[in-house]
């Protein structure tokens, strides 16, 4: 669960593959985390501070939410279902955000998913 999360809600649900799941708790135990204690105890500034300086090290000039933008559009591209994006990855409540999100289709893209549709 999200404490506090970006969208005013008290809470959100965060998905995630079992085998993390395992280690994060066992993490948990190990650290003796109360459920009231943040497990991770990095706020928003932190996060972008440290994702834009390893940025800045690489040349790259990149921010938390292009990781976010880029982990969706990789799941897109491989197939994962957009209301799978919209729910799980991203945490949208209403799927036309994530469209506007992912941004429009090039042209090369939608020929790609044409050849995939009709067997080439």
């Amino acid at each position: 669960m999200i404490q506090e999360p970006k969208s005013g809600r008290d809470t959100e649900v965060a998905f995630m593959p079992e085998h993390i799941a395992t280690r994060l708790t066992e993490y948990i135990t190990t650290k003796q985390i109360s459920p009231e204690d943040r497990v991770f105890p990095l706020c928003y500034t932190a996060v972008r501070n440290l994702v834009t300086g390893l940025g800045k090290k690489l040349n790259v000039k990149i921010s938390p939410h292009d990781l976010r933008r880029h982990s969706a559009t990789y799941a897109s591209r491989n197939g994962v279902p957009l209301e799978i994006i919209s729910k799980v990855i991203l945490r949208h409540q209403d799927l036309k955000t994530t469209q506007i999100y992912l941004g429009k289709i090039s042209d090369t893209e939608a020929i790609r998913w044409m050849d995939i549709l009709h067997g080439r």
